[in-house]
């Protein structure tokens, strides 16, 4: 299948956007890649990167994967939420500067109204992590999020 720029395929934009690159991309699973760079959104003085920043990576992974099915199926890249994750775990408490991680995902559940699930991991040298990511993509983030303002208490 066709490997895009990262930057097509998430509706993220300049720093926030976190993978450098598609590696692999499969109907049902995508590997994407980032090198850990001192200076970036999120790394500490020494220029590692908090492992917990490791769920972040899933979920734009996740959006990655999810933008690789609406650009080749010719449909606008949509808006997508974080629900949750249950046990993440990682070995590391950073991932160090300089390393290379690979960031997999695979769907293992959705419906049509946007609900999915997917099996997540990160590796590198020394490095394992893993998760089951729990997000929601609705077909209209704009009715999605009027709902939801008129949904909060006022006063």
């Amino acid at each position: 299948m066709t490997l895009w720029p990262i930057e097509e395929v998430v509706p993220h934009a300049g720093e926030m956007i976190l993978l450098d690159s598609i590696e692999a991309f499969e109907a049902e699973c995508i590997t994407c890649v980032r090198t850990i760079q001192p200076g970036g959104m999120f790394t500490d003085a020494d220029g590692s990167l908090p492992s917990w920043v490791g769920v972040e990576l899933m979920a734009q992974a996740i959006a990655a994967w999810a933008g690789c099915h609406a650009r080749a199926e010719q449909r606008p890249v949509r808006l997508g939420f974080l629900l949750g994750t249950r046990h993440y775990a990682c070995n590391v408490d950073a991932f160090p500067a300089g390393v290379r991680l690979r960031i997999g995902a695979e769907r293992a559940f959705h419906d049509e109204q946007g609900m999915g699930v997917f099996h997540c991991c990160i590796e590198g040298p020394g490095i394992h992590a893993e998760a089951r990511l729990n997000v929601y993509s609705p077909s209209d983030a704009d009715a999605f999020f009027k709902q939801i303002t008129e949904e909060i208490p006022h006063g």
